[in-house]
């Protein structure tokens, strides 16, 4: 066992050092892999492909400031490259996570065994395989939650003056709450809690959780540190299932 469970909620920002320092630790470092091989070839390849289009890009973005607000121009060519980097870093992080859920729900359950001594269920490669409709079916139903209110964020960037203010601010705090829908919705897989029951345990507690996202959507713009915030954040989510959630939730004990 890694450490003893604190039962004890903390902040958001706490969890996710925690999954710093828990993504390297002896017997977890093997689940960590596949995820971080996952996310390296994906994020570092689309990462790669953004950076030689920007400069096509931001200016197009910019040719929808109205001339009254030219003058905000230096304020909103920052916004306008946050933006970009926002959307298209969320877009290829959810399909990183699609590629990897089932081995980001096995590390996620071998962590929580070692952070409280419980025992997981047994169930090998072959397990994890019949597991795979129930796994892509919960990545379908984040998706149809997500994607309409993507959509109406992504068309408020093409409101002239809205689009390059209020926009970029609203993405990043939806682009939080789903990453931390995202991330901590594996250990409540799991144990087999619903898409909706979790969402409204995770209302609980709001502000601790926007925290997590907000920093996990932060790393995930950084060149770099952006390839191994997946196992990170899910490292992270589960040791907040373990005291937060684990207690009223648990399938197994």
């Amino acid at each position: 066992m890694l450490s003893a469970s604190t039962n004890v909620p903390r902040s958001g920002f706490y969890y996710f050092i925690q999954g710093w320092k828990l993504v390297g630790q002896p017997g977890i470092r093997r689940f960590v892999i596949l995820p971080l091989l996952v996310n390296i070839l994906l994020m570092g390849s689309a990462f790669w492909w953004l950076f030689t289009r920007l400069d096509a890009w931001i200016p197009a973005l910019m040719s929808y400031v109205p001339e009254w607000l030219q003058w905000l121009s230096y304020l909103l060519w920052p916004l306008a490259v946050i933006s970009v980097l926002l959307v298209f870093g969320y877009f290829f992080s959810t399909l990183a996570n699609w590629i990897a859920a089932p081995f980001n729900g096995l590390l996620a359950e071998q962590l929580e065994a070692r952070l409280t001594g419980a025992t997981p269920p047994d169930v090998g490669v072959l397990g994890m395989m019949k597991d795979l409709p129930r796994i892509m079916k919960r990545e379908w139903q984040k998706f149809a939650w997500y994607l309409p209110r993507a959509i109406v964020l992504l068309i408020l960037y093409f409101i002239p003056g809205i689009g390059q203010t209020v926009a970029p601010v609203l993405w990043f705090l939806f682009s939080a709450w789903m990453l931390v829908i995202q991330y901590c919705d594996y250990p409540f897989d799991n144990h087999k809690v619903s898409f909706q029951e979790m969402r409204s345990a995770l209302r609980t507690r709001k502000v601790d959780n926007m925290q997590f996202g907000a920093l996990t959507g932060l790393f995930t713009l950084l060149p770099v540190l952006n390839l191994f915030i997946m196992p990170v954040a899910v490292c992270g989510a589960t040791a907040m299932w373990v005291d937060c959630w684990r207690a009223k939730h648990a399938l197994w004990k």
